[in-house]
């Protein structure tokens, strides 16, 4: 079955098309299509409050793109979510309804804790050891997405507006940073954390696990990825572009949201973090096949 999903974020757009078979536990699923748009749209959010008229026409067109391509792809059925920048704009529900309207793409604002639970879903298919404690943190461009898992469980989880492009822009509230720290302070106290395991998910930690020589099933360790942020870093965004071949919507939110990984890894104690490159797409295609399963 060939399934789609739309994950309108804070600095890009993204079409995940996969072909998924088989129950739960035992699920095949292979990637036939992945297109990316760097929008931006937490470039107008997080300065004036609201989407600007070249933003939303510049995310009309990719939509118009992306339903072509849909149908050229016979995708049975897809799913368009938009976070943190559209669900914050004075105008995101406004922009939402003319663009669906226009594209003929049903445009849903989540919530903080409904991208949580998507992007959770991914472990359903990631092979980890369900044992062992992780903290899963998904850091975007506009907020941060972090949950607890324990024996394969989601435990609980928290939605922070601490993202990429936000803290680029310096328009991360410090009291948004305390306040995570008191919540993983009280996750590491009420349940016992000890050796927990990161899980990154989000364009930037491929990118950073690439780049540190990781392979898939490897462990980014703690210490490997700070010094690779500090290197960052200390290089120009021409050397970032030209030396790490990083693209240009890439290349000068890497060090932010590397810095927002390191931080909150330290929050509870975690030394290593795994990536298995699965985000919100992932997560909704998932969720489209359970229930299509269950109809």
């Amino acid at each position: 079955m060939r399934l789609g999903a739309i994950d309108i974020g804070s600095n890009a757009v993204r079409l995940i098309v996969k072909e998924i078979s088989g129950k739960p536990g035992k699920l095949q699923v292979s990637k036939v299509a992945h297109t990316r748009v760097p929008i931006r749209l937490g470039e107008d959010v997080f300065g004036t409050g609201a989407i600007g008229k070249d933003k939303e026409e510049r995310l009309g067109h990719a939509l118009e793109g992306f339903s072509a391509l849909i149908k050229a792809m016979n995708v049975k059925a897809f799913r368009a979510c938009a976070t943190s920048a559209m669900r914050e704009a004075s105008n995101g529900a406004e922009v939402a309804d003319r663009l669906t309207a226009a594209t003929g793409i049903q445009l849903e604002l989540i919530g903080g804790k409904t991208e949580a639970d998507l992007i959770f879903s991914n472990f359903e298919v990631s092979l980890f050891d369900r044992e062992k404690d992780y903290l899963y943190i998904d850091v975007g461009g506009g907020s941060t997405e972090l949950t607890l898992i324990r024996q394969g469980t989601r435990v609980e989880g928290r939605s922070f507006k601490v993202g990429s492009v936000r803290l680029l822009k310096g328009k991360v509230d410090e009291r948004v940073w305390d306040d995570m720290s008191d919540w993983c302070s009280r996750l590491v106290r009420d349940h016992g954390l000890k050796d927990a395991m990161a899980i990154g998910a989000g364009g930037n930690i491929n990118r950073l696990f690439k780049l540190a020589g990781c392979l898939g099933g490897d462990t980014l360790p703690l210490g490997r990825l700070a010094s690779l942020v500090e290197v960052l870093d200390r290089c120009s965004y021409d050397e970032r572009l030209s030396r790490f071949q990083l693209k240009p919507d890439r290349a000068d939110v890497v060090v932010p949201a590397g810095r927002i990984y390191l931080r909150t890894m330290k929050m509870v104690g975690t030394q290593g973090i795994l990536v298995p490159k699965v985000g919100l797409a992932d997560g909704i295609i998932l969720g489209l096949y359970a229930d299509l399963q269950r109809d």
